[in-house]
């Protein structure tokens, strides 16, 4: 993934929780490498759905080696955005979606709700805008 400084909705950009990086090691006796890192980062972001702009909030997953030494070397080796992030919450402005406590919706509408009210803004505690486009 590259950081970027300016937003643009089309490259798909997330905001991340640099200090949330959390996973564990896997051995991997007969593979390349010893083990593999299966990491997680908290992160946040836009997209479009049904042509109305709506505030999602996840995480961020890849298997590396070696493990990485923090949350932004995490992102810089990571190199397969396909398959997205992975979506606990979204907020349209009218409704919320997810499947998960009551406690935990009340804690990512507190992000979520006013994420969506400063679009395009970073979120207070977020770093970005990180994408897995290469800059052109």
């Amino acid at each position: 993934m590259i950081r970027e400084d300016r937003f643009l909705i089309s490259r798909k950009p997330y905001a991340v929780d640099l200090a949330s990086l959390r996973g564990s090691r896997t051995d991997t006796p007969q593979g390349r490498n010893p083990y593999y890192f299966g990491g997680f980062i908290d992160a946040v972001w836009f997209r479009r759905r049904r042509g109305v702009t709506v505030a999602c909030i996840g995480h961020l997953w890849d298997n590396q080696y070696p493990e990485p030494a923090d949350g932004a070397a995490f992102l810089a080796a990571h190199k397969d955005g396909r398959y997205g992030g992975d979506t606990y919450g979204r907020w349209d402005g009218d409704s919320y979606w997810g499947n998960v406590t009551l406690a935990e919706q009340e804690r990512h509408l507190a992000i979520l709700r006013p994420m969506l009210a400063n679009y395009p803004a970073v979120p207070a505690g977020y770093d970005g805008w990180w994408t897995f486009q290469t800059r052109t």
